[in-house]
């Protein structure tokens, strides 16, 4: 993101906490997660689908193996077919392990529902590091964007998680994640820090002795 992507963030940050003594915090990252083991996972089943199509149509398997040994054999010996086999699964696992080392690959093969946990997960993370108990009336609040997967998440301390429900932030999520994909990321995070803002500025009201306790610098991971 370019100088002017973060002045657009942290002016938006700026501008929403003077009506709230919430502390908004926000990072930008492009993956939350490698995702390796999802790629061995898939080149482990890729791999088993040999044995199972040997046990479910051994005669047009074994047949098969026979064409790719020149066709020499009426029947294969057990030792040749086993070993042939075993080759087998070696290259079908070393094909989608190289295929899926391509990261976007990787992303395209990994399910939705692992994506959004390990969002979450590195959201919780970043928050218990960056924003969690450092302000003095515990509202501290991060929003959490995470490009690759095209999720984001809101993470708030004590005193604004026993006010404000998951479901109250929705609108303000799915209004930066349209701009997101349409490419404009900071304007789509100013967007998202205005919306929620008016929600910190009801339910946490800025008071006159609060003072500005965490950056309003955008964190670019």
């Amino acid at each position: 993101m370019s100088e002017a992507d973060h002045r657009i963030v942290t002016d938006a940050v700026a501008k929403a906490e003077l009506k709230t003594d919430a502390e908004i915090v926000t990072i930008v990252a492009r993956r939350s997660d490698a995702y390796h083991d999802v790629g061995l996972h898939w080149s482990l089943l890729f791999m088993l689908l040999v044995p199972l199509v040997a046990a479910a149509f051994p005669a047009a398997y074994e047949h098969a193996l026979i064409g790719l040994t020149g066709g020499w054999h009426h029947e294969l010996p057990r030792h040749l077919l086993y070993l042939l086999m075993f080759g087998q699964m070696c290259l079908h696992f070393l094909v989608m392990r190289y295929l899926l080392a391509i990261p976007a690959l990787r992303m395209l093969a990994t399910p939705g529902a692992t994506k959004s946990r390990r969002v979450r997960r590195r959201a919780l993370l970043l928050f218990r590091t960056s924003a969690e108990a450092r302000t003095r009336r515990l509202t501290g609040m991060l929003l959490y964007l995470s490009l690759d997967e095209h999720r984001a998440e809101i993470v708030a301390d004590e005193a604004i998680a026993s006010r404000v429900s998951p479901e109250v932030w929705g609108e303000a999520m799915a209004a930066m994640i349209d701009e997101v994909r349409a490419g404009r990321i900071a304007q789509g995070m100013a967007l998202a820090i205005e919306k929620a803002g008016l929600i910190l500025a009801e339910h946490c009201p800025k008071s006159a002795d609060n003072p500005n306790e965490l950056p309003d610098r955008l964190i670019e991971l």
